[in-house]
């Protein structure tokens, strides 16, 4: 499970041999500044040409070559709206990271805290790290396609949701899910996330049961990472589909508008 925790664990952790910041903007925004020592691994990179996550063996290759092992506990930040950190920190759980921190807080609540900035890219120190794959958090295809197995989660716009957006080649959505649009879990102050008072509420408004297995999805993975997470925190029995959206209407399966 990724433990959310405050800019001061985070201030205090920085410089620790055992602690591993990972940015997972892009690599602009890095240089626009980012915390001391944070290695750049834009999540661009954790995904192929297609779009889909890459092999567990080359993401191990591709986070060992960050200075991930066994021996660190990575720590993850992202700006203002959380999607590239919640996608790193679910990939990292997936791979079997052990100990996976994100800050509670975007690197703008940061530097308004008057917190140091850098600006000065870090070179990683290559490490060697063995993925030890976490199915159980991950929905393939086929088990989206089981009717009834889970609660499905779509965190799209509502025009995306209603089928009214030109973004994909099949508008719409996939058949019997909810909607709740992913920004609305994001809290106030650049707070990654929203109460978890406020969250449940907007759950139980969308339909969603802390009672039974929840899968969320997005179009692509990375917004639906944001509710992954969310729901993670509050004990929900949660998977991300991270093919989400664009692999089902690749699929041909069928869609509802």
């Amino acid at each position: 499970m990724v433990k959310l925790v405050e800019p001061s664990w985070v201030a205090e952790a920085l410089g620790s041999a055992q602690v591993l910041v990972l940015d997972p903007r892009t690599r602009t925004r890095y240089l626009q500044g980012h915390l001391q020592g944070a290695v750049s691994v834009p999540v661009s990179r954790l995904v192929g040409d297609n779009g889909r996550l890459l092999p567990a063996d080359r993401l191990a290759d591709l986070l060992g070559a960050a200075g991930l092992d066994d021996t660190v506990v990575p720590v993850v930040y992202d700006s203002h709206d959380g999607q590239r950190g919640a996608f790193m920190a679910w990939v990292l759980e997936y791979v079997g990271s052990r100990d996976v921190r994100m800050m509670d807080t975007f690197f703008e609540g940061w530097a308004s805290l008057g917190r140091e900035k850098f600006y000065r890219p870090v070179e990683p120190a290559p490490r060697s790290f063995t993925a030890r794959v976490v199915p159980e958090i991950r929905a393939t295809l086929e088990q989206v396609r089981q009717e009834g197995a889970a609660t499905l989660l779509d965190v799209r716009s509502a025009e995306e949701f209603a089928g009214d957006s030109d973004v994909d080649v099949r508008p719409g959505h996939i058949p019997g899910a909810a909607n709740l649009i992913w920004r609305e879990l994001l809290g106030p102050d650049h707070r990654f996330l929203d109460s978890a008072e406020n969250i449940r509420q907007l759950l139980a408004d969308s339909g969603i049961s802390p009672n039974e297995p929840v899968i969320t999805y997005c179009r692509v993975g990375m917004r639906a990472s944001v509710a992954y997470l969310a729901l993670q925190q509050l004990g929900y029995d949660v998977r991300l589909f991270d093919g989400s959206y664009s692999e089902w209407q690749d699929a041909g399966l069928l869609v509802e508008a």
